[in-house]
């Protein structure tokens, strides 16, 4: 009886598990991390180091101004990651099918990463939005601040007054960046988990802590550069002739480039790994212990 294999799971559970797990676990992380994250929007807005950006917050705001905007970090997290890692985890079991059970290549770890990236991206891009926004608001004149409550009044705001398709403004570049953050991001854990596990023998809780690491080193780098053409491109007013700095996300790159050089796309790139590399670590240390916690429950 005991050699006997399970029958496979069936019915809705099943199918929803993943989404719930990664956004539960994304969530989590997101109430760690808001500070920095908050940080580094203000220090690629050009508010100065991070040592300048923290003192000054705490000195004109106030310990409460590092948790702004987390209503639509926690919104965010709900939509985007509960897509991108139930997705990837779909997207990697049908692979797996198709490949006979054997473990996926990692070219085709990316492909899954990118399209799984490009899913989570459409569905968070509305919170992403509403984020940006509120965490770049003190930033601007006391007469250009939109002083939206929360990310909900965010997006009704949002769809008031400018319509319902510029929940999805910068979307182009969102799409782009959640594709690169998630190629590094998930095809590197998958990979990073086997050779641990496989080739130096690493515990369980080892092995977690190591592909996580590597896993955000690796989201961080190939991210930054997209996530910096997004902040611009979300973020940018007109100026008093009605006249956008940028026509769009190609503009955005090439003046960037043509101003600050190359290294430009990696301004605040040690905050930005310090925010990005550490939530990666815990989403998936919080989906480890999640799923843990389902085993124990018989879920």
């Amino acid at each position: 009886m005991g050699d006997e294999k399970k029958p496979k799971s069936v019915g809705v559970w099943p199918t929803v598990k993943p989404f719930i797990n990664g956004g539960v676990s994304g969530m989590l992380a997101t109430c760690v991390i808001q500070p920095v994250d908050m940080i580094k929007v203000r220090i690629q807005l050009g508010q100065g180091s991070a040592g300048e950006v923290t003192r000054n917050m705490l000195k004109a705001e106030g310990v409460g101004a590092f948790y702004k905007g987390l209503s639509a970090g926690l919104l965010r997290q709900a939509t985007y990651t509960t897509a991108r890692l139930g997705s990837f985890k779909i997207l990697t079991n049908k692979a797996i099918e198709a490949n006979d059970g054997k473990p996926l290549p990692l070219y085709q770890k990316a492909l899954c990463g990118l399209t799984a990236g490009a899913i989570g991206a459409s569905f968070g891009s509305p919170a992403d939005l509403a984020l940006i926004r509120m965490q770049a608001d003190a930033t601007l004149p006391a007469a250009q601040r939109r002083n939206y409550k929360n990310a909900f009044h965010a997006l009704y705001r949002i769809v008031g007054d400018e319509g319902v398709l510029a929940l999805w403004k910068g979307a182009g570049p969102t799409v782009v960046r959640a594709m690169a953050l998630n190629m590094g991001m998930l095809a590197s854990y998958d990979q990073s988990v086997e050779f641990f596990k496989d080739n130096l023998g690493f515990g369980e809780a080892t092995t977690v802590l190591g592909a996580s690491a590597v896993s955000g080193f690796c989201a961080a780098a190939c991210s930054l550069p997209f996530d910096y053409v997004k902040t611009q491109i979300q973020k940018m007013q007109p100026d008093a002739e009605g006249k956008l700095p940028y026509s769009g996300s190609l503009d955005c790159a090439m003046k960037t480039l043509k101003s600050g050089g190359p290294f430009k796309f990696y301004t605040g790139f040690p905050v930005y790994c310090v925010r990005i590399a550490p939530h990666v670590m815990m989403t998936w240390i919080f989906l480890n212990q999640v799923q843990k916690f389902e085993k124990s429950i018989g879920l």
